[in-house]
């Protein structure tokens, strides 16, 4: 893990993933948009892995947790996202331990930690996401 966590680092990099392969993967999307498109597009490439990310919600635990994520180091991990992980047999550490992911203005809950609060089911944690991401963009391009 820590060759991981010093690429995650050094590179400046949101997530990086060690495939089962050993192939290194190296992402730099904020928040969960990276996970989601590996669930969908690349689950291979998340079966067996190791994870370094910088912060791990419980959007993104939903992620590993389907994709069958071996193990995960966050830089910050939520509480409801380490009892997902662990719930579900992925391995998982961290630097530290918070109630819960703030948004990018530090004003509220994350909206995907928000929109998977009440849910423990992965799978429908994912289509939550993914409406939530969808109804952000159409937000968005209304306004503009």
């Amino acid at each position: 893990m820590k060759e991981l966590i010093d690429i995650l680092h050094d590179e400046n990099l949101t997530l990086v993933l060690k495939s089962i392969d050993g192939s290194i993967h190296r992402f730099t999307q904020r928040g969960v948009k990276d996970l989601l498109a590996l669930v969908s597009d690349h689950p291979e490439v998340l079966k067996g892995a190791l994870i370094a990310d910088k912060a791990v919600g419980k959007a993104a635990a939903a992620c590993m947790v389907i994709g069958g994520v071996k193990h995960v180091h966050a830089d910050v991990m939520s509480e409801p996202a380490l009892a997902l992980l662990q719930q579900h047999g992925v391995e998982a550490e961290y630097g530290t331990l918070v109630d819960h992911i703030i948004n990018r203005t530090g004003t509220d809950w994350c909206p995907m930690e928000k929109v998977s609060r009440d849910e423990n089911d992965p799978a429908i944690i994912i289509q939550k996401v993914k409406q939530k991401l969808q109804q952000m963009a159409d937000a968005s391009s209304a306004s503009r």
